[in-house]
């Protein structure tokens, strides 16, 4: 849904409390549409004031984000989704990570949160579209489909994480940060020229629900200790660990083990088995990866075409793109090849396809091809 509409619309605001979300809701509501901003209790126990620049939904948030509807002049509440979210995003976070997959948080929060419980409750409710201060865009064809594509601004795209959006969800998005070419710092200058006091306000970042960023710390209170080997690729043990799920593909600082390779070089986490607790470290070449198998698709939009097709692949928020060969199999199985090998790529991330600047799809990685190497 486009900026540009022909009819002013009923829009739901998301408010987070930060900067990005507040200059969203003044621009939705500069275009004339109807706008009620709503700021999502997420957390059942909130602290009163946030750790540095980590984390959000405290009650901080919650008033910043009131204090800056009242400066634009919408209407304004809070609405309580903490044990959706703890069932649909936190539960989830922890039973990844005790299978050990590697989640992605930000995209089962879009998808299952602000794209299902709240655009369902906002539909209900006579809305035709949720606002965020998301970085992306949505294109309306001339045949009335929708598309999502990469924001105008690639430094601060965020299409990524909005991978599990269907046509139904992308049909009552709306992002008015997408277009705009400007840094960040502009857009804290528009929130200061708008008399937004959040303009100043440090953005969030890591892990909403951690917010002291101590991800293998909140694991262990919540799985508890359990200790196992690190072994090498011969299986020989080289230390202990107090539970596999406190590690991730590719991890290369914190494996605690006590003598070098004996080639000198580091060492990286290669395979995690919550079978046997066992971690597998190895040398970076070994993290190789020549293909994948993803699971869960969710198409943006209209599907893609049958057999296999090129695409380009983003396998983190923050990584760059890769040139991939890509074919659905049966409609639920997603068989990647990449032109070339990719390293860090771990069972539990989300894989997204790209046509261009468009976001064809998203599934769940479930199982990884590692290169043949030479003397392996």
């Amino acid at each position: 849904m486009t900026d540009d509409a022909p009819r002013r619309l009923r829009v739901l605001a998301a408010m987070s409390g930060g900067v990005d979300s507040a200059v969203a809701a003044a621009r939705a509501a500069e275009a004339g549409h109807d706008v009620t901003g709503v700021h999502l209790a997420l957390s059942e126990n909130p602290k009163s004031f946030r750790t540095g620049a980590r984390g959000c939904c405290t009650i901080e948030d919650s008033h910043d984000a009131r204090r800056a509807a009242d400066v634009i002049g919408i209407p304004f509440y809070v609405w309580d989704l903490a044990e959706r979210f703890r069932e649909d995003v936190v539960d989830d976070f922890i039973a990844e990570y005790e299978a050990g997959r590697t989640p992605n948080p930000c995209l089962r929060c879009n998808e299952k949160i602000k794209f299902a419980a709240l655009l369902d409750k906002a539909l209900a409710l006579g809305f035709d579209a949720v606002c965020t201060g998301h970085y992306a865009t949505v294109v309306l064809r001339e045949d009335g489909t929708r598309e999502l594509h990469r924001a105008s601004d690639m430094a601060k795209d965020q299409s990524y994480v909005l991978g599990v959006l269907d046509d139904r969800q992308l049909a009552h998005a709306m992002f008015p940060l997408g277009d705009t070419l400007t840094t960040k710092a502009e857009i804290r200058e528009e929130a200061a020229r708008r008399g937004l006091f959040v303009a100043k306000k440090p953005d969030s970042h890591d892990i909403c629900f951690i917010a002291d960023g101590d991800t293998q710390g909140f694991l262990a209170k919540r799985l508890g200790t359990a200790t196992g080997d690190i072994v090498d690729e011969s299986g020989a043990v080289l230390g202990t660990h107090e539970g596999a799920y406190g590690f991730t593909i590719g991890q290369r600082k914190g494996l605690r083990i006590g003598h070098p390779a004996p080639d000198g070089k580091p060492r990286y986490v290669l395979d995690i088995s919550p079978v046997d607790n066992t971690v597998t470290v190895g040398p970076a070449d070994a993290l190789d990866v020549t293909g994948l198998t993803a699971i869960r698709p969710r198409w943006c939009g209209r599907p893609p075409t049958a057999g296999p097709a090129t695409y380009t692949a983003q396998l983190r928020a923050h990584g760059g793109e890769t040139e991939v060969t890509a074919e659905l199999v049966d409609g639920t199985e997603l068989r990647v090849t990449f032109t070339e090998p990719v390293r860090g790529v771990a069972p539990g991330q989300a894989i997204v396809l790209y046509d261009g600047s468009r976001v064809v799809g998203s599934a769940t990685i479930a199982t990884t091809e590692r290169r043949v190497r030479a003397g392996a």
